[in-house]
């Protein structure tokens, strides 16, 4: 009997405590990070959007696969010789591979990054719309405009490659190379042409 009646105060109680609402505001969103706008497969790796410095940030391990194939003078930025690596490499476990080149023009940083995972493809959340870069259906989600503050200008691509999935951001408030969303394009068809090299 006691048992009953201490389950039923419990029953009680957690019905009580499932009506109660919470006051506040919702918390905005982070800045966009390496993972947030993929599949459900994310950790809390950052993008050039993050706060690390890219010039100190380590290279763990060597420049292969999916990263070997994109140069520093495939990308529109200044500065860097094709042989420079990426500014880091490996950095993402969620992802079998993943590299990223991030820079610094007038004081704004600009940057691209990989992620790669073999036999899966990744999505995106939301997208903006599709292309078809060479008989592959890139999808895209524009994020140039997000009204969000803490979001810089940015596209999000994913493209089937190589039997996996490759994701691409670009990110870029600098309005010195074009929009983000065709620099991605153009970084989805340099990795198109060389998908089988």
């Amino acid at each position: 009997m006691r048992r009953l009646v201490l389950l039923l105060a419990v029953l009680l109680l957690a019905s009580g405590c499932a009506r109660t609402t919470v006051g506040g505001t919702a918390v905005a969103q982070p800045p966009l990070d390496s993972s947030s706008p993929f599949d459900e497969e994310k950790d809390s790796s950052t993008d050039p959007s993050a706060s690390e410095d890219p010039e100190t940030a380590p290279i763990d391990g060597e420049v292969q696969g999916v990263c070997a194939k994109l140069k520093w003078t495939d990308l529109p930025y200044p500065g860097a010789k094709a042989e420079t690596p990426p500014s880091q490499i490996n950095y993402d476990s969620t992802f079998d591979q993943s590299c990223r080149w991030t820079t610094k023009v007038d004081g704004v940083e600009v940057g691209v990054s990989l992620r790669y995972r073999e036999g899966k493809q990744i999505t995106i959340e939301r997208t903006t719309g599709d292309w078809d870069v060479k008989g592959h259906k890139v999808t895209y989600l524009d994020r140039a405009d997000d009204p969000d503050p803490e979001v810089d200008p940015s596209c999000v691509l994913v493209v089937p490659y190589e039997g996996g999935g490759l994701g691409i951001i670009i990110i870029d408030s600098s309005g010195k190379f074009g929009t983000v969303c065709d620099q991605g394009r153009k970084v989805a068809e340099v990795l198109i042409d060389r998908e089988t090299s």
